[in-house]
């Protein structure tokens, strides 16, 4: 599950965790990965997402995050599991904290275009991400996805 990276700065060292979606977005029993390309995470395969806007549904954040970072449209089907993202300093203090929802999705059109915010992507078979250096939690995400999408 991504770790969110926009108006990163403003949530350095928050006094609250902040809230993301991101969507396991299933085509022909592949789910689409991203890689990061930006810290933090850099260089790591997650699925895409971001954080939740003032205002907007779930479902609203997880659609937007989706077209935002990847051109495609999706059909959320539910939420697929939750990782919490909690970076410390060195000092030991919380640098960043995130709670993401994953939902599970099927693509309904288009083919990924990336933004600056990733450098590759992939429609991968769930049964082979061990070989790729993913996010935390991301092969239970993507298994519960599976499930959820039949």
């Amino acid at each position: 599950m991504s770790a969110p990276v926009a108006g990163s700065e403003a949530r350095r060292y928050p006094a609250r965790p902040w809230l993301a979606v991101s969507a396991a977005i299933f085509r022909d029993g592949r789910v689409l990965l991203v890689r990061r390309a930006r810290e933090p995470a850099r260089g790591t395969w997650t699925l895409p997402g971001g954080g939740v806007e003032l205002g907007e549904t779930l479902l609203e954040a997880v659609r937007r995050e989706v077209a935002e970072e990847t051109g495609l449209a999706i059909d959320p089907i539910g939420i697929a599991g939750h990782r919490d993202v909690i970076v410390h300093d060195g000092k030991g203090r919380v640098e960043r904290h995130f709670v993401v929802l994953a939902f599970a999705a099927r693509s309904a059109s288009g083919e990924p275009v990336l933004d600056a915010e990733l450098d590759a992507f992939g429609w991968h078979d769930p049964a082979a991400l061990d070989a790729l250096s993913t996010t935390d939690g991301l092969a239970a995400i993507v298994v519960a996805a599976e499930g959820m999408i039949g």
